[in-house]
């Protein structure tokens, strides 16, 4: 046990430095800093991904909407920066909150269904935002979505430069990944996995079940509106396109592909696709066949995803 704690902890620390140093080295690298944007929306979408995760990697919810959340503190952020003049850091708290609120709203009625009712409702629920998005048009421009959101300046460093917006990004990502590290850990997060495991047996030991369930629900919304603040910040525009089924798909793979239930897992999924993102649709505009195929040979092949496929061949070797 001592022993693995010191192995995950070696990585832990292995990850930070080459974090440190990713910018400067990728700019070497590639005289230019794409693999810098590239690693923040990487940092971004592991946040959104560990989100999920605490509902389908612990809880066994599989949620196909929690994109709505990044849409959900993106559009808020947008709005109340551009049309309320409000100051960026007000307006990221209130939009991360917005988002927490949402999903304790949506919670209610996406925890009366299981299995691929859940799914459903979920995926309802997420298309009920993009249909905001889309048709409340005095609010959130519609189709055009909203533009000019300016990242903020913290004292006197400027956000605006990529290099230190990546350490800004870095920093929320880690202590997101603390939290989140935390959570699973804790006796409520043991709980959780009991209740994945037999939610009968957890209600005959005198939990409550659902109560459970739905803060883990609240929980995984509050990181996933964190997740919108820094990506609309990041982009400086947030659009409909932006949650549309596709974007929740891409989240549930990057989950399903690294690993349910683990806490690197969802981050590695991150990278790889976006990684493939970026450079898959630089050839073809029909991507997402490939991301779909992506997702089958997943399932079909790595089912517990790539990080148990690696610590399998550790094992064995």
């Amino acid at each position: 046990m001592l022993k693995t704690e010191w192995s995950k902890g070696g990585v832990l620390l292995l990850i930070v430095a080459f974090s440190l140093f990713a910018p400067k080295l990728g700019t070497l690298l590639l005289g230019s800093t794409f693999a810098v944007d590239l690693l923040v929306q990487a940092m971004i979408f592991g946040v959104l991904a560990s989100s999920l995760n605490l509902l389908l990697g612990y809880t066994g919810l599989p949620s196909l909407g929690h994109a709505a959340y990044l849409g959900i503190s993106a559009y808020g952020v947008g709005i109340l920066t551009t049309k309320f003049q409000m100051g960026a850091l007000s307006a990221s708290v209130f939009a991360v909150l917005i988002a927490a609120a949402t999903a304790a709203l949506f919670g209610l009625f996406a925890l009366r269904a299981r299995g691929v009712y859940f799914l459903m409702i979920t995926l309802a629920l997420a298309m009920l935002i993009w249909g905001l998005a889309y048709r409340w048009v005095s609010m959130t421009s519609g189709d055009n979505g909203i533009s000019g959101i300016a990242r903020p300046t913290l004292g006197p460093v400027s956000l605006k430069d990529i290099t230190h917006y990546y350490y800004f990004v870095l920093a929320l990502f880690l202590s997101s990944f603390f939290l989140i590290h935390r959570i699973v850990h804790s006796p409520f997060g043991r709980s959780l996995v009991g209740i994945k495991e037999s939610e009968s047996r957890m209600r005959a030991l005198g939990y409550n079940v659902w109560l459970h369930k739905y803060i883990c629900f609240i929980i995984a919304g509050f990181f996933g509106g964190v997740s919108g603040v820094l990506f609309v910040f990041y982009n400086g525009f947030i659009s409909p396109s932006t949650i549309t089924v596709p974007a929740n798909m891409e989240v549930l793979l990057m989950v399903a592909m690294g690993g349910p239930g683990t806490i690197f897992g969802p981050f590695i999924g991150s990278i790889v696709i976006v990684f493939l993102k970026n450079f898959v649709s630089i050839y073809t505009e029909r991507w997402l066949i490939i991301l779909g195929a992506i997702y089958i040979l997943t399932i079909l092949y790595t089912p517990k995803g790539v990080l148990a496929v690696l610590q399998k061949a550790k094992r064995s070797s």
